[in-house]
Parts: C-alpha cells; structure tokens; sequence
C-alpha cells in the first residue's frame, strides 16, 4: 500500500556550526520559490572546527517555530573505522565518500555514537524523531544499533525506512521502505557539477509516480548558481503535484497507510529478507 499523497521532501545536510552561512542560505533560496518545511540533518560533533554555534542554534530554534525538522545526522561525520580489502568497500569508503561515519562502525560504538547524539539534541531542547547516516552509509553493526533506539525513520540513498512507526527493537516493515533514490548534487568537481543536475531530473521523471522524491542539498551546493538554480526549479517544478513535508510527516504518512504487521521479519539490514540476501549499501541495491 502507498500513500495518497505524492510527497517531495527537501533536506540540508551536513547542518553544524562550521558549514551553518551556508546551510542557512540554501534554506533561504528554496524559501524563495516556496515556503515549504524542510528537514534539517545536524551533526552534533561535526569533524570541522569553527563557526558560531550561538547562531546556529538559534536559527535551528527559528526553523522549529515555523514547522520544520530536525534530525540526527551521525556523530562527526568522519569515517575513522579500519579499512578493509575488498574493492566493494574501497569504493564506497574511499571513492564515494571519506565521510560515512557508519559504514563500518561496530554494533555497540554505532550504539554509542548514536545515544550521544541524542543526548546532546535533549540537551538543546530540540525534538528528534529520524535519523540519517552520513553519506547515506550504514554497516550491518549500525543496523543493529539502530534498532535499540525508537528512531520513527532512516534513509539510505535509495530508499526511505518508516521503522514501524519508532518502535523500538523492531525492524522496518518491507512495505515502508519504498524505493526512493535522492536527488543530489556532486559540487566537488566540475563533471560532477554537470551530469548531476543531468541525473537529478533523469531520475525525477523517474519517480513521477512514486510516493516520495527527496531532494538533499549539501552546503557546497550553494557556492554553485547553476546548482542553486537548479535545485530551484526542481522544487517549484515538483511543487505542482507533490505536497511537501518532512520526513517525519512522511514516515507518519506512510506508517498510517500500512497496518500493523507484528510478525514481519527484524533483521540488521531491512533489506536482508527471506533466502535472496539484498543489500541497499547507500549508493544501489544489489541482489
């Protein structure tokens, strides 16, 4: 069952003092096709020095007041875990990305990370409901942990995890976890900075009939008015058959769509069911 509503979700990541100007002003210029609610990913020890936290708690504070969301987002976001030998991992933890805190965390240090970052949000005042690793990467040790905690959602990068409406111990319901690959820039180098927008509106014609497109923006996205531009008109084009939330609203949304089904199977990772074992390893699924 899917919802109703086609739904687009706008999320800033990589939210912490340090990167803050410029989270701020992506928020600002989507508020200027639309004020729509977005959800915040905050990383409580963010690995880059400096910024004024002060500010940025109290625009946080702001974005809350006006109906947007808050969400963990890793710890440091910083991958120190040991390096393994497979190309597999190289790839994703090297060449994907140096920042996926999760990708190879063990079960209690993933547990760890993940309690501290929700003690330091209690210690804010601020609510939390979801939780998104960085770069979108979760080892089977994080899984694990993840599932201690009554975290209402997750997403990787190609799908979004309702986890049976926060219910603790529990693993997501197959059927709440719909196929949803994010749009997303690549501003780190120029090719990226021209095949992504590319590949941004191939896969929204994609998903036209999907529940959920998520549209995640990086803070050096900003420095990028092409991108900029671009991630304009995505939403205002979006916009016109898709009710925006955030990702807390959709993971109710989608919760309410599904009955309850207390025999469905908990495992580490939830797309490791029945006799075919499936990874969803943040960049693909494969089977």
């Amino acid at each position: 069952m899917s919802p109703t509503k086609l739904a687009l979700c706008v999320s800033i990541h990589d939210v912490a003092p340090a990167t803050w100007d410029e989270c701020r002003r992506l928020a600002q210029a989507i508020r200027e096709v639309a004020d729509i609610p977005l959800t915040w990913l905050v990383v409580p020890a963010y690995h880059r020095a400096g910024g004024d936290f002060a500010a940025m708690r109290a625009g946080l504070d702001a974005m809350l007041a006006r109906g947007d969301e808050l969400c963990l987002h890793g710890h440091t976001h910083l991958d120190t875990a040991p390096r393994g030998r497979g190309w597999r991992e190289r790839f994703l933890r090297g060449t994907y990305s140096r920042e996926g805190e999760f990708a190879a965390l063990a079960e209690e240090e993933a547990a760890r990370r993940l309690r501290l970052g929700l003690d330091w949000f209690a210690a804010q005042g601020w609510p939390v409901s979801g939780f998104v690793p960085p770069a979108w990467l979760m080892g089977e040790g994080a899984w694990r942990a993840l599932r201690r905690f009554g975290f209402a959602y997750t997403t990787t990068f190609t799908r979004f995890h309702a986890l049976g409406g926060g219910a603790a111990g529990q693993g997501p319901d197959p059927r709440l976890s719909p196929f949803s690959p994010s749009l997303v820039y690549t501003a780190r180098n120029r090719s990226g900075r021209i095949v992504s927008p590319l590949a941004a509106d191939l896969t929204a014609a994609w998903l036209a009939r999907a529940p959920l497109i998520r549209l995640s923006l990086h803070p050096p996205d900003v420095r990028y008015p092409r991108l900029l531009r671009h991630a304009q008109q995505t939403v205002e084009r979006l916009l016109a058959r898709r009710t925006p939330m955030t990702k807390a609203a959709f993971a109710r949304l989608l919760t309410s769509t599904v009955p309850s089904s207390p025999g469905h199977a908990s495992t580490a990772d939830p797309s490791l069911r029945g006799t075919k074992r499936c990874r969803d390893d943040g960049v693909r699924p494969s089977c």
